[in-house]
């Protein structure tokens, strides 16, 4: 696996995303592992100072799976707003966990359950609520 590229969170999303770890029950557990071990090694900043090409919580990502070729458009959302999100992947499953805090042209290699692992590369972010102003969400 080779280095997993620097990442930045939003401080409301890690402190939520630290809930949900905390929370997990154990068929989420390799997913919320996987999650804290990036909040652990991410550096963590004011909602306000979240770069424009930084995915956070609620942004539309445009990214590629780079094992399948396959491009993808996606919302990063909490669990509980799968269902009122059309395009809408969670935090809590596994390639939505690994999105979280890259940025524009990151490419990062993610475990998946069962000991295989994915590529995944971001290649736009088409909405991100820090660039429309909503820090609070």
């Amino acid at each position: 696996m080779s280095p997993r590229p620097p990442i930045l969170i939003n401080r409301l999303d890690a402190d939520r995303l630290q809930r949900l770890i905390d929370q997990a029950d154990d068929k989420d557990r390799f997913v919320a592992d996987c999650l804290e071990e990036e909040l652990e090694r991410g550096q963590v900043v004011d909602p306000e100072e979240i770069p424009e090409d930084v995915v956070s919580m609620n942004s539309q990502v445009q990214f590629t799976d780079l094992n399948r070729n396959r491009q993808i458009i996606r919302t990063l959302v909490y669990p509980h707003a799968l269902a009122k999100t059309e395009d809408g992947i969670s935090v809590m499953a596994p390639i939505g966990a690994g999105l979280i805090g890259l940025r524009i042209g990151d490419v990062i290699d993610w475990p998946l359950p069962g000991g295989g692992e994915t590529k995944l590369r971001i290649d736009a972010i088409l909405w991100q609520p820090e660039r429309e102003g909503q820090f609070h969400r």
